[in-house]
């Protein structure tokens, strides 16, 4: 269950205790879940008995309770404890949404895409851009964002080096002064040195990585192969999953959707927000929000592929299939998002 998901569920809940006359409160819009703060447990947790406490004229802690049984009951909640003035803690059930695993792998890399454009009137979005290289990058990867979610783009540039395509992969269709129709522009903060050296995916990661307004780091960190490198840690993961669909292979299983009991509920929450994280990298003009999300796939992701294969004398069963089906489903989506910033994710590494 995606935090979205248990958001829905969460005002289910209420409208079913208003149904029932245990509330009388009007049924809000949006319910907030995050994690549980201090004191708190579970995968989830949210104040939306505090929110409620006023107009429904009882304290927080009383509506909580009035809550509670609407949600321990809904499919794949496992228990929901109170704490402090009201919170509810929301522990989620074991087994993966195979769905949304299918959904994946029938997607393959282009999960999350629309097929229809963002925008309606099928407008072309003008994307300009100064002789910058941060810049030019920047304009690619958010025009390769917007193209995948069915917007039509054009980038122009005040100026273009022809090594820039060589050595970055970047493209602009057309240099020169801004078109005279208004322009998105693109201006990031400019790199303080120059990115060519570290070749082309740790230069786009370094130039990518960081928010617009963020001052990007030029340096060979971005080349390391260890663990406190983020690109590393994407790219890893990516190549673990591959490599556990070859080893699979060797001992005669493939992957099939289904539970997996051990799930890491972290590592669902993050796929299942693929598409919302990619419609707003869109809406936002801002590549940095899918570089930091991939980083957020691979760190749950690295702790669950040890698990996947059978061990030992184990013979390959229905639970082996499924962790398989999740492992290669994270590197489906790293390997997509990877792919929307030109950088490359390699099966080996």
């Amino acid at each position: 269950m995606t935090p979205a998901e248990l958001s829905s569920t969460v005002l289910h809940a209420v409208r079913r205790a208003v149904d029932a006359g245990e509330l009388d409160v009007t049924v809000p819009a949006r319910a907030v879940v995050g994690p549980p703060g201090p004191g708190g447990c579970g995968d989830y947790a949210t104040n939306i008995a505090l929110q409620l406490a006023r107009p429904a004229g009882q304290p927080p802690y009383r509506v909580a309770e009035v809550l509670r049984p609407y949600l321990v009951g809904v499919d794949g909640v496992a228990d929901v404890v109170l704490t402090g003035p009201g919170f509810l803690n929301i522990s989620l059930g074991g087994a993966a949404p195979a769905a949304l695993v299918e959904e994946i792998l029938s997607a393959g890399t282009r999960y999350g895409h629309a097929d229809a454009p963002d925008a309606p009137d099928n407008s072309v979005v003008r994307l300009h851009c100064p002789h910058d290289l941060r810049a030019v990058v920047v304009a690619d990867a958010v025009a390769r964002v917007l193209r995948c979610r069915g917007a039509l783009v054009r980038v122009t540039a005040e100026g273009f080096d022809r090594e820039w395509t060589a050595a970055l992969g970047v493209r602009v269709d057309g240099a020169g002064p801004a078109p005279v129709s208004p322009p998105v522009t693109v201006r990031p903060v400019p790199a303080p040195a120059d990115p060519l050296p570290l070749g082309r995916d740790a230069a786009r990661w370094a130039l990518l990585h960081p928010a617009a307004h963020d001052r990007p780091r030029i340096g060979d960190e971005h080349l390391a192969q260890r663990e406190g490198n983020p690109l590393f840690r994407v790219r890893y993961a990516h190549a673990r999953s591959r490599a556990l669909t070859r080893n699979a292979a060797d001992l005669g299983f493939a992957a099939e959707p289904g539970p997996v009991p051990d799930a890491p509920q972290d590592l669902l929450a993050a796929l299942g927000d693929h598409p919302r994280v990619l419609a707003a990298a869109a809406a936002h003009r801002a590549p940095d929000r899918i570089a930091r999300h991939l980083v957020a796939v691979a760190d749950a992701a690295l702790p669950f592929l040890p698990t996947v294969l059978p061990r030992g004398g184990e013979k390959p069963s229905a639970a082996h299939r499924a962790r398989l089906a999740l492992a290669e489903a994270a590197g489906t989506v790293l390997a997509g998002g990877l792919t929307l910033l030109g950088i490359d994710a390699p099966d080996h590494l």
